[in-house]
This record gives C-alpha cells, structure tokens and sequence, in this order.
C-alpha cells in the first residue's frame, strides 16, 4: 500500500467523485476523495500526496484558493484542475493558482490517465534534475548552473539555457569525454547534423568564455566528443 501513488481528489459532485476514484483506484493508485476545499486542505494537512487533483467549482473553498494555500506551504506537488469552464481567462486563472495541468469537463477516463501519468513524469524528472549538482568549480571559476551564472577571473557571465545544460554536462563528465549524441539528445533532443552544428558553436562560445581561466579548456575528442580538464578533479 505504501508504495501506491497518492492521489488527493477534491470533487464536489457525488457521483462524478465516487466514479473518478473508483477508477483511479481499479488503475492502484491510493485516492482519498473530499467534497469541498475545507476538506480536502485539511487532508492535505494530515498527510503527504503524490499528486492532487481539484475541482475549481466547490462549495466553501473552490479549487484555484485551493491551490493557492497549497502552494503556499509546498511548490512542488503537482496539481491537476478539473473543471467545466473553457474560458481562457478561466485556464490562466488556473495556471496562476499554480496549477500544472487543466483538464476540461465532459473528459474521458483515459484522457485523465494520460495527463495524471504525464504530470507525474514530469514531476519525476524535476526532482531528478533538482538532485543533481548545482555548483561547479573550474579551476580559478564557478559554474552556477541553478542560477545559469559562469563566474570567471574577469567577471560574471549570465549563460543562456542551452550554453548552461551543455557545460553542466560538460562538467559531470569533466576529465572525461562527453560523447557527442550524448550531449545531442541530452541538450538538442536529436542527434542530427543541423543540431550537431548547432552544438558545434554553442561549444565555441563556452571556450571563449573559459578562455581566461588557467588550466581550464574544451578539447576535441577526435571521432567521440569532447573532454573539459579541469585541473586538480
């Protein structure tokens, strides 16, 4: 039981409730089902969710206020609207409320598998990302990769995303190669030739921007990829 995704439904509709949790539990995810926002704010205090599902339209507390006091106490857990209103305004309404997908009324059950799974992988990935390694020193640098900031002897340089994923690999992999498809579809998600290129000048401007660090350098790897040698790792 411990190890089944928990699933906090907020859903003011009885028979819509019981269905989606009848569900979603015949599919072994753990689903704790509340009638209104005062409920479920006050299951979501008692214990930890895996992901949260709310209904925006809910008597005494309605899903986007919510979301909001949620998001108040924890940035992370993923919460997923479900609503029957389509208006724009209504969906940035929601996103803004900290929402991290909107799923409209009438929805297939297959459809809100789909998303609860996708916003689950993504979630994943996050944490995954947000574990790894954030500061790297490079000899006389710093490598800032949460704050995409490159801090040399001759000042501090504000990286773009991709110049910032392309030297965090670089980095985890310092003293060794990087494989060129590795950073390819690590970086570019291909490995074409276009996007090899591409990878080509990005590694240009992370050698000019390393230039005045001693000891510190991108070499090709001839036929395999690159080697970043730092010195003393």
């Amino acid at each position: 039981m411990e190890n089944r995704t928990k699933l906090l439904l907020c859903e003011d509709d009885p028979n819509l409730g019981t269905l989606l949790a009848q569900y979603l539990k015949a599919k072994d995810y753990e689903v704790e089902l509340c009638v209104d926002g005062e409920q479920g704010l006050k299951a979501y205090g008692k214990r930890r969710f895996d992901l949260l599902l709310l209904d925006v339209m809910m008597p005494v507390k309605d899903g986007f206020t919510l979301a909001r006091e949620i998001r108040e106490r924890d940035r992370d857990v993923p919460i997923i609207f479900l609503t029957a209103k389509n208006m724009r305004q209504d969906t940035l309404a929601g996103f803004e409320s900290g929402a991290d997908d909107y799923l409209t009324k009438p929805f297939s059950m297959e459809e809100l598998l789909l998303r609860i799974n996708a916003v689950l992988r993504r979630s994943a990935a996050t944490v995954q990302q947000e574990e790894r390694a954030t500061v790297f020193t490079l000899g006389s640098s710093t490598f800032d990769a949460r704050r995409q900031v490159l801090t040399c002897p001759d000042g501090e340089r504000r990286l773009t995303t991709k110049e910032t994923d392309l030297l965090r690999l670089l980095c985890e992999h310092a003293n060794s190669v990087l494989e060129r498809p590795v950073a390819l579809r690590s970086v570019w998600g291909d490995d074409n030739y276009f996007n090899g290129r591409s990878m080509d000048v990005y590694i240009a401007k992370l050698r000019k921007y390393l230039a005045e660090t001693p000891g510190v350098e991108i070499l090709n790897v001839h036929g395999k990829g690159f080697r970043l040698v730092v010195p003393g790792n």
